[in-house]
């Protein structure tokens, strides 16, 4: 017979003997020390009281008719839902072998018959206290368990968050580095990258060179085509120059309305104006119609180019300088031509060239 009660406030035990002596003296001394006790007399009853209210703690007597208590524990270790409980053996059974068995199917203490009682007791509240320490363990993983779960969460939010301010940052940093109708570097970006190449180049004693590019009578081409043709051609004169400068070292920037500029690190004056030469045939071969140009009858460009090796005698203010007098010198000598800076010990001077416009024929 198996005695239900409700539920303990020191521990809800399940006693089982096939002894109704054994259960009603252990019963009564549980109950006082504050116990709620059910008792089993064979093993299926054992079993069946285990699964409708899983006990705190379970008692078990080993010698029983039909199923004995190591099958009862085995059974009991083999179901999801009771194998948690904590069980001691209790039996006349005073052989090592026996104690050993009991402990390999699944027991966690063993008290050999005739028992004292205080001994019982002290075995009972020990295993209750070890099991409530586990409990609290397994609460307390499982509360760091949640907490890592929020964290690793939190952590890959952050992670994501910091990847697209990133990409946006990178985003805010090319436009804020592009100029918006040519696409090719700003003045803001020119004069960032011009002084980054002229230090570094300084430091390794290498040529840096400066081209800067003037469309000719771009006024005129804008008052005879309109403004919505002017930025077309702006963009395809921009588009040309990047055509003839490839090198990832290099870079097109919009020096300002109708100018562009090219800087060439590690560029000798020979070097640049190949690239200046080079420019100048993409550009033609554009074959923009300007019939208000005095010069030929498409866009055409005026380049200054300029060649420097960084040190501490010169300024970055005087590359720009002399690229600025070449690109002068340019328009003053016709415009549709370039013109290299020379300073010379005897003073400035320029050597100049061109592609005319019969270069397509």
């Amino acid at each position: 017979m198996i005695e239900e009660l409700d539920i303990p406030c020191k521990g809800n035990i399940l006693l089982v003997d096939d002894t109704p002596d054994n259960l009603r003296v252990l019963s009564s001394i549980l109950t006082k020390h504050g116990y709620y006790i059910r008792k089993a007399l064979n093993g299926e009853m054992a079993i069946t009281a285990a699964h409708a209210l899983i006990p705190d703690l379970i008692l078990l007597d080993i010698n029983m008719p039909y199923m004995n208590g190591y099958e009862v524990c085995t059974a009991l270790k083999h179901s999801e839902k009771t194998e948690n409980i904590p069980i001691i053996f209790i039996s006349v059974l005073d052989d090592v072998w026996d104690k050993i068995k009991a402990f390999q199917v699944g027991g966690i203490d063993y008290i050999t018959k005739p028992f004292q009682l205080e001994e019982v007791i002290a075995r009972i509240e020990n295993q209750l206290k070890i099991k409530r320490l586990q409990a609290e363990l397994q609460e307390k993983n499982k509360i760091l368990e949640e907490k890592n779960v929020l964290l690793m969460r939190e952590i890959a939010h952050r992670k994501k968050a910091e990847i697209a301010l990133k990409t946006a940052n990178q985003k805010l940093q090319k436009l804020a580095s592009i100029d918006g109708l040519t696409e090719v570097s700003n003045r803001r970006k020119f004069d960032e990258h011009l002084k980054q190449e002229w230090l570094r180049l300084g430091r390794q004693h290498h040529p840096l060179s400066l081209i800067l590019c003037d469309i000719d009578y771009f006024k005129a081409y804008n008052d005879t085509y309109g403004h919505p043709a002017g930025d077309e051609c702006l963009k395809q004169v921009a588009q040309a120059i990047c055509q003839a400068v490839k090198r990832p070292a290099d870079l097109v920037a919009r020096y300002g309305g109708e100018e562009f500029a090219a800087i060439l690190p590690h560029t000798h004056s020979a070097g640049a104006l190949s690239v200046a030469r080079k420019i100048q045939r993409e550009i033609q071969q554009l074959d923009i119609k300007h019939c208000a140009s005095d010069v030929c009858d498409i866009v055409t460009i005026s380049l200054g180019i300029s060649t420097m090796i960084p040190t501490d005698q010169e300024s970055l203010d005087a590359l720009i300088l002399s690229a600025d007098k070449a690109l002068y010198q340019a328009k003053q000598s016709g415009r549709n031509c370039y013109c290299t800076y020379l300073n010379q010990a005897q003073g400035e001077a320029f050597e100049c060239g061109s592609c005319r416009c019969d270069f397509r024929e």
